[in-house]
């Protein structure tokens, strides 16, 4: 049985890591080499980084940072942000990404993940899919937003995820704009709509605050993986412990690479959280 993947996400602007509620009100959060050093220490699966003010702001995503963190993180990094080229992709994957995703840049030019699943395979590409509930609608429906969730596009979601696969990308990332850190659940109908629809690894995010979330969201949103930030940056829940959670609940994980102690030394050490 595959494990399920339990996901850090680092949302980045300025070179710092950062969070907010449905992509507004951004608070600092750390450094985001010393935070994914920590993660990995306490046993992440994956890290996902990505530039949040890249695009709406006309910037590359940071190499940089991408390279440091390769150097002492040894789980597959997926970096987003910025992302609108071949080029840009290249640029992340020699910088030590192992995927790349990208959101506006595939609304826009929906070739593009075509193209880069010609070129690096459709392992590395993702497609983020930032979703916003529409009112009003006797059954649920989402639309799709870019530019950091400041654009909409009038494009429903589910419908966009079914072609995105269909192009070439090789997962999918699905956050909720209204669950966005709101830490009240995940979007469970939005989750399991579009993982009973495609056939790739579908991780959901958008609104973790309790490991049971987490829990709902691999059991009734049928995701593949879960991604989550507040409760991880300001230590409401380490990743160990949500990987116990998980597993007393039949839910199978991958065992830390670390102790839960070293882990939580380690945090003491290395990672400056800001409140």
């Amino acid at each position: 049985m595959l494990t399920r993947r339990i996901i850090p996400c680092l949302d980045m602007t300025g070179g710092r890591v950062v969070k907010g509620t449905s992509f507004r009100d951004l608070r600092d959060a750390g450094d985001p080499v010393e935070m994914a050093a920590f993660y990995y220490g306490e046993g992440a699966d994956e890290i996902v980084f990505l530039d949040i003010g890249a695009t709406p702001e006309g910037r590359e995503t940071m190499v940089e940072i991408v390279e440091r963190v390769s150097q002492r993180v040894f789980i597959p990094l997926t970096v987003g942000g910025g992302l609108r080229s071949i080029g840009d992709m290249r640029r992340m994957l020699e910088a030590g990404a192992d995927k790349t995703a990208i959101n506006t840049a595939a609304v826009s030019d929906p070739g593009l993940i075509t193209r880069g699943a010609d070129k690096f395979g459709s392992q590395c590409i993702v497609v983020a899919i930032d979703a916003r509930q529409v009112p009003g609608c006797e059954s649920p429906k989402w639309e799709v937003l870019t530019h950091g969730g400041r654009k909409g596009t009038g494009i429903e979601a589910v419908a966009w995820a079914r072609q995105a696969v269909e192009l070439g990308a090789g997962e999918l990332l699905v956050t909720s704009w209204d669950q966005d850190g709101r830490r009240s659940g995940y979007d469970l109908r939005l989750t399991s709509a579009i993982s009973e629809l495609v056939p790739v690894p579908v991780i959901a995010s958008g609104g973790a605050g309790t490991p049971d979330h987490l829990y709902q969201a691999l059991v009734a949103g049928k995701a593949d993986g879960v991604l989550a930030a507040s409760i991880f940056h300001y230590r409401t829940y380490s990743i160990w412990e949500v990987k116990e959670y998980l597993a007393k609940r039949g839910i199978p994980v991958r065992k830390s690479g670390t102790g839960k102690e070293e882990a939580s030394e380690n945090g003491k050490r290395n990672i400056e959280i800001r409140s």
